[in-house]
C-alpha cells in the first residue's frame, strides 16, 4: 500500500484544497448555521488523488491555518483543536481511494452519476454506494474522535449550527458528553457522506488524464486496471 507523495502537483493543490475547506466551512457552518460542516471537501480530494499522508497533512494544515493564520471573516477560534479529526479524514480518504471506493463504474453516464447521487443521499444505493459507505464510516469515527474535544475544550459550543443539536439533546436529558456524542453521530455521518459524494462527482467532472497526473490518481479512479 502506498502512502502517497508530495510531488509538485500535490504541493500546488494543497493550498487550493485548504481554501476550499475554509470557504465552504465558514459559509455553511459559521454563516448559514446549518448543522453540518462541509469543511473537508478539499482534504478528501487531496487524500483521494495524492494518498493518505498528503490528505492527512492537508487536513491538519487547513485547521491550523483557519485558526492561527487567517483574520476575520474567515478566522475560526474552533478549528485548530479538531486538527486530529481533519488528519483522520484525509488519511481515510486516501485509504478508501486505494481500496477502489472512488473508481468509476463501467459505462457510467452523467445521468447515472446524478441519479446515483440523489439515490445515495436517500438510501445509500446506486453508483456511489461505495463512496457513501466510506463517508458514513468516516463520519462515525470522526464523531467519536471529535466528541471529547468539543465537550471538554469548548463545552459543546463551537459556534456552528450543531450547537442547536447539542442543546436539544441536553434539554432531552443527556449530559454534556453524551449530548455532544449524539450530535456528532447524527451530523458527522451525514456530513462526511455528502462530502465524499461531492468529491466523487468532482472526479467525474475532471479530465481523467488530469487526475492520472497525481501520485494516486490512476489507482483512485481505476485507470491502471483499464476501468
Amino acid at each position: 500500500m502506498s502512502w502517497g507523495r508530495f510531488d509538485t502537483r500535490t504541493i500546488v493543490m494543497i493550498p487550493i484544497a485548504i481554501a476550499i475547506n475554509i470557504v465552504l466551512g465558514q459559509t455553511v457552518s459559521a454563516v448559514l448555521k446549518i448543522p453540518i460542516y462541509l469543511d473537508s471537501v478539499g482534504t478528501i480530494l487531496v487524500g483521494v488523488v495524492a494518498g493518505p499522508i498528503p490528505g492527512l497533512v492537508t487536513g491538519a494544515l487547513a485547521n491550523l491555518v483557519w485558526t492561527y493564520v487567517l483574520p476575520a471573516p474567515f478566522h475560526s477560534d474552533y478549528a485548530a483543536p479538531f486538527f486530529v479529526v481533519a488528519m483522520w479524514i484525509g488519511f481515510w480518504a486516501g485509504i478508501t481511494a486505494q481500496l477502489g471506493f472512488f473508481r468509476s463504474r463501467p459505462n457510467s453516464t452523467w445521468g447515472q452519476v446524478a441519479l446515483a447521487a440523489v439515490v445515495v443521499l436517500v438510501v445509500l444505493g446506486g453508483i456511489g454506494y461505495y463512496v457513501a459507505v466510506a463517508g458514513l464510516i468516516c463520519g462515525i469515527v470522526s464523531a467519536i474522535i471529535s466528541a471529547p474535544i468539543s465537550a471538554y475544550v469548548f463545552g459543546g459550543v463551537t459556534g456552528s449550527g450543531t450547537d442547536l443539536l447539542v442543546a436539544a439533546f441536553q434539554q432531552a436529558g443527556a449530559d454534556l458528553t453524551k449530548a455532544v456524542l449524539q450530535q456528532g453521530l447524527l451530523s458527522d455521518p451525514i456530513d462526511k457522506t455528502i462530502e465524499f459524494l461531492l468529491v466523487y462527482v468532482i472526479l467525474q467532472a475532471l479530465s481523467r488524464r488530469f487526475i492520472a497526473r497525481f501520485p494516486q490518481g490512476e489507482k483512485a479512479i481505476g485507470l491502471e486496471e483499464g476501468a
